[in-house]
């Protein structure tokens, strides 16, 4: 093992704060990780862990040497990417989105994608839930709304509003509502995993944003869920416009109270931070935040 997967395997061990972990994301033994820590502590005549039965933490200088590590294994990436510049991007991509926009938008665009790079291979995680780009391996992910994590590179692709959605049968049966404050007596789905009876709605309201109370009679941990059953006609669904776009094209759900739509909802595609990005990573953000903008811009 030389040098530099050494200090690659110290980052994996710090960056996940545990031996096996680095190990299976590594594809190497767990025996092998503790043996390059120890063989690099020894060099260094420094500790770089503190190690206990149960969690792995960087000593002092541990952290003082992960930057130098991080830096050097990124200059090393440089150097190897700077040889392939001229070749066709290729390797692993493996990205990551929210389950009804992944399906409807990003998979079109993916195709097209990867037919034009033949050489790469895609893997996708479809999740309504944000996923840690180092921790869980990604090279970049879809994102609708705020962003959580400033130390990531951003690139924003467009914009949405939500909304709230209702069937043209719901609306026969219930009427609709004049005012979002009459939610309340409207019979509404939420999309959400809440352990509670009560729920707020955000509305635009004066040119600022307000919450809305309302008791769902219908929770449902799937967007998709929520929309596919407010069109069936049992009740009144917050959603973001794309989660509703084919069912309002269908005919099958109508924007109520669309003066109180939250608009300007961020879209953007997140990578990791970092001087080096792979070509792979570029030529999806450049071909595939084209199109979203296509959309959503």
């Amino acid at each position: 093992m030389d040098r530099l997967d050494t200090v690659a395997i110290f980052v994996a061990v710090a960056e996940h704060g545990n031996f096996a972990i680095a190990a299976r994301r590594l594809s190497i033994p767990p025996g092998a990780v503790s043996r390059a820590i120890a063989q690099l502590e020894a060099r260094l005549r420094v500790r770089l862990f503190n190690r206990t039965t149960r969690s792995v933490a960087l000593t002092e200088a541990g952290a003082r040497h992960l930057d130098l590590a991080r830096s050097l294994l990124a200059a090393e990436a440089e150097f190897d990417e700077a040889a392939r510049q001229e070749r066709e991007p290729s390797g692993t991509l493996r990205i990551t989105a929210p389950v009804n926009f992944g399906q409807h938008y990003l998979m079109p665009l993916l195709h097209e994608f990867l037919e034009k790079y033949p050489q790469i291979e895609a893997h996708v995680t479809l999740h309504d839930q944000v996923l840690p780009l180092i921790e869980e391996g990604l090279d970049a992910a879809i994102r609708v709304g705020a962003l959580r994590d400033s130390s990531l590179r951003a690139t924003r692709v467009g914009t949405i509003k939500q909304g709230v959605y209702a069937s043209p049968a719901y609306i026969a049966r219930h009427g609709a509502p004049a005012s979002p404050f009459e939610l309340i007596d409207h019979h509404t789905i939420s999309s959400g995993t809440y352990n509670h009876v009560w729920e707020r709605w955000r509305i635009e309201q004066g040119g600022g944003l307000s919450n809305v109370a309302v008791k769902p009679r219908l929770i449902v941990n799937s967007t998709e869920a929520a929309a596919e059953t407010a069109a069936s006609g049992l009740g009144i669904a917050s959603l973001l416009s794309y989660q509703a776009a084919r069912h309002v094209i269908a005919g099958r759900l109508i924007e109520i109270l669309p003066q109180y739509s939250v608009r300007d909802i961020p879209v953007h595609i997140i990578q990791p931070s970092g001087r080096f990005t792979p070509a792979k990573v570029r030529a999806f953000v450049d071909e595939v935040g084209a199109g979203l903008r296509r959309q959503f811009g």
